[in-house]
């Protein structure tokens, strides 16, 4: 199969060094994720197709790192196709011709083909491609080498469907995640556990938060990270936000107005 990867030259504090692209060529060549439309990725998708025309592009989801480039992709590739797990209510910020994909789908991707796996968590739409002749996995932003994800709670973030993703690509084995963000993964399994134990220690600490009358995610994050810099204070009240939903289905927590709190048994 062998990837090309393509820097979409999009550095700053939410992408850190900015987001891969991949390249699948051969008979149906395929894009996965549109960048951001800056035009050092496009002159470099360009020559990296040497000529042949963009098939597709597929985009894990609606996130602007990854989708805000289709429509500068159309118009100097009129051609190519835009292919996603649709997300209504956001799909129509990037003005192309998405057609939907669905969980389960197998996809032509260059001289082979990929199943769609749906992994929402991070974002509604989020999906993944499976190549299982090399247990390969095209992860989008379900794991980054080096860090964490975002599970960004007033963006449709679910950290319950994100375990549950995690746990779904883990029965697969793959043996390589190529990611949208950071190194290809190497040991994606030891990553994937990390990921969880992470989540479920940072729940104790939101209980423990919580316990000692803490009612609100500024509260939490001021508690769980006191040395974390202003300006991502934001970022971590959405995830810590996204453990509270899924402490209040588990039973574990509610809130009254905008005030959470332990349900005591």
């Amino acid at each position: 199969m062998n990837p090309l990867a393509l820097a979409a030259h999009n550095p700053g504090p939410m992408t850190g060094a900015g987001n891969w692209t991949w390249l699948i060529r051969g008979r149906v060549p395929t894009l996965i994720d549109a960048g951001v439309g800056q035009p050092r990725h496009l002159d470099e998708l360009e020559k990296a197709l040497n000529g042949v025309a963009l098939a597709q592009v597929v985009v894990t989801h609606a996130h602007s790192d990854h989708a805000g480039g289709a429509a500068a992709i159309g118009e100097r590739m009129p051609t190519a196709r835009f292919l996603k797990i649709p997300w209504p209510e956001r799909d129509h910020q990037w003005p192309v011709n998405w057609e939907a994909l669905a969980d389960g789908a197998t996809l032509p991707i260059g001289d082979t083909s990929a199943r769609v796996v749906h992994t929402p968590g991070h974002a509604p739409d989020h999906a993944c491609l499976w190549h299982a002749e090399t247990h390969s996995l095209f992860g989008g932003d379900l794991a980054i080498d080096g860090t964490t994800v975002w599970i960004p709670s007033a963006l449709g973030g679910d950290l319950t469907a994100y375990l549950a993703s995690i746990e779904r690509v883990m029965a697969l084995e793959p043996a390589l995640i190529f990611p949208g963000h950071g190194p290809i993964i190497t040991d994606p399994g030891g990553l994937l556990r990390h990921y969880v134990e992470h989540r479920l220690a940072r729940e104790r600490q939101v209980i423990d938060a919580l316990q000692a009358g803490a009612t609100g995610p500024r509260a939490i994050v001021a508690r769980i990270y006191p040395q974390l810099n202003e300006a991502l204070v934001s970022r971590a009240m959405e995830t810590v936000t996204a453990h509270l939903v899924k402490l209040e289905r588990d039973g574990v927590a509610g809130r009254h107005r905008d005030a959470w709190h332990i349900i005591e048994r």
